[in-house]
């Protein structure tokens, strides 16, 4: 039986590592053709082994987003093995440690972009042939901060709107051409290197001792949500899965929240 993603190729952005790794992985085990972007070569590369020795396709592209030069070399790397089908931007930064009173205007214009610029500029280079052939599938990784902003990191939340805000405006300029553009407003992400760090500052805020005792504490204090813990890769990867595939092809223009039903304390 063909799978969805049979003869289909699929860019995602700042898949060396975390959450886009995922996603690649989960493309290419689903029958996609990968191109797996880093600016880290042998990280890049790495990844995209393990997907070929899993018995995936993946190329790489490696380039730096925040520059046009750095995105024409992902662009032709990525084109190089045949026409992009599906994109997902997922490359972005987040720095926790700012705030209004430190964050500057040269680190409002560099996290903007990175977070923005970088994914207008991988829809500048491939989205124009998805039209031309009639399918395509653009996905833009926000976050639920864009919806609802804390008095921290404003410069990041400000991004994460722009990202869910272009998503929309892209579905309209390409309505009826059978591409769609969606974004997911992502909460919480659980990353396997971030446990050890979270249960240090459980334990420093008396959370408790264990990772158990440990993530609805943190989440009731930072991130409070319906479902009482952080989210899972495999949970956003899923919905990456079918905005890429062709049961959703009556979404478009959606900010999908992936966010346990996150609620104001």
């Amino acid at each position: 039986m063909a799978s969805d993603f049979e003869g289909k190729r699929a860019l995602v952005t700042g898949s060396s590592s975390g959450l886009g790794e995922e996603i690649a992985r989960r493309l290419a085990a689903e029958g996609a053709s990968v191109v797996v972007h880093g600016r880290d070569a042998a990280r890049t590369e790495a990844v995209a082994k393990s997907v070929r020795d899993a018995g995936g396709d993946a190329s790489v592209a490696i380039g730096d987003l925040a520059t046009d030069e750095g995105a024409d070399a992902v662009a032709a790397a990525a084109l190089a093995g045949g026409p992009v089908d599906i994109l997902v931007n997922n490359v972005g930064v987040y720095d926790p440690s700012l705030s209004w009173t430190t964050v500057s205007a040269a680190d409002w214009a560099d996290i903007y972009n990175v977070n923005v610029i970088s994914g207008v500029r991988m829809i500048q280079r491939l989205v124009p042939a998805m039209r031309e052939r009639g399918w395509g599938r653009v996905i833009q990784i926000s976050s639920v901060t864009g919806h609802r902003p804390q008095a921290s990191q404003p410069h990041y939340a400000a991004t994460n709107a722009a990202r869910s805000n272009l998503a929309v405006s892209l579905s309209r300029e390409l309505r009826g051409t059978g591409v769609t553009s969606n974004a997911i407003a992502a909460g919480g992400i659980l990353v396997p290197n971030s446990v050890d760090h979270l249960v240090s500052m459980g334990r420093e805020q008396g959370w408790g001792e264990t990772w158990d005792e440990i993530e609805p504490n943190l989440v009731a204090a930072l991130g409070p949500n319906d479902v009482g813990r952080i989210g899972r890769m495999d949970e956003y990867v899923g919905m990456v899965l079918f905005l890429a595939g062709p049961a959703s092809g009556y979404v478009t223009g959606a900010n999908l929240h992936v966010d346990g039903g996150w609620r104001d304390a």
